[in-house]
């Protein structure tokens, strides 16, 4: 009796060994996370106001931004990420595309081929390369980041907002917290077949941008439609985050205090962003 006793005594405290490494581990992977996403996340990530299948994601970290992958959608329902102005707006080589092996569904880089739509990106490519550097570019490329956009879209009207952020907003500000992502039909249904491949195809796409002085942020946000044309002015599009809310299902900034979060995200204020120096100048590529 005594040796099947000791066999089990050992056993038990190398498994409690393992236990206690398994629990050091993942409380220093949750505060690296934590501290990762503190980065790129001001207030905290993007939340679901109410948990559904639809609304329940994953935070994927990447260098330079993290994204709140959904298994149901398969697509990121949102992307984090904070910028600065440049003094060196060079970047390098435009990198290729690849597949991200965190994502449950596999998307390739040629799975939006002849579907019509681009591979448009939530965390652009300029813009982290710029701050972020190299890695951080290469990283952009991730299909993670990647959800069907129009070509008048994702080439005109969405890289003229991209660049007014990096031009025209940046300088304005010591530095930017941007949150882009995907709108869908209010009913799942409705659209639950409208993919490209696996992905499926947003009906518009919004973008928050938030200037977090500690005292007072400003706040701007965007919800552009999949149909426009591409040279609309930028403000006609300007919304209040509310409305984003609203429109997603999401609980952006969660951890801004109530007054705080009211004044932010109640209702749309241009002042100070002096938007219409910008609402129609081309893009960068145009």
């Amino acid at each position: 009796m005594a040796k099947p006793f000791l066999r089990w005594r050992r056993q038990g405290r190398r498994l409690g060994i393992s236990l206690l490494f398994v629990v050091a581990g993942t409380g220093l992977w949750q505060f690296q996370e934590r501290q990762y996403s503190d980065d790129s996340a001001w207030m905290g990530v993007p939340t679901w106001a109410n948990l559904t299948p639809t609304s329940v994601h994953r935070v994927l970290r990447s260098d330079g931004y993290t994204v709140g992958w959904s298994d149901v959608r398969v697509g990121a329902l949102w992307s984090s990420y904070q910028v600065h102005a440049v003094d060196d707006s060079r970047i390098g080589k435009r990198p290729g595309f690849k597949a991200d092996w965190r994502t449950l569904w596999p998307v390739k880089p040629n799975s939006y081929s002849r579907s019509g739509f681009d591979r448009g990106h939530l965390a652009p490519n300029y813009a982290i390369a710029a701050v972020h550097g190299r890695e951080a570019q290469k990283s952009t490329f991730l299909m993670s980041n990647m959800l069907p956009q129009t070509p008048a879209l994702n080439r005109r009207l969405w890289q003229r907002l991209e660049a007014a952020v990096m031009d025209h907003f940046a300088p304005r500000f010591e530095r930017l917290q941007v949150i882009s992502g995907p709108v869908y039909p209010e009913h799942f249904m409705d659209n639950v077949f409208n993919r490209v491949g696996l992905v499926e195809v947003p009906s518009a796409f919004y973008k928050i941008i938030v200037a977090p002085d500690a005292k007072n942020p400003r706040a701007l946000a965007f919800i552009m439609p999949q149909d426009v044309e591409g040279d609309e002015p930028l403000d006609d599009y300007a919304v209040s985050i509310a409305e984003v809310e609203a429109r997603t299902g999401l609980n952006f900034f969660p951890d801004l205090p109530p007054a705080m979060e009211e004044k932010l995200e109640s209702r749309l204020r241009v002042k100070g962003w002096a938007l219409d120096a910008v609402a129609r100048k081309p893009g960068r590529f145009q």
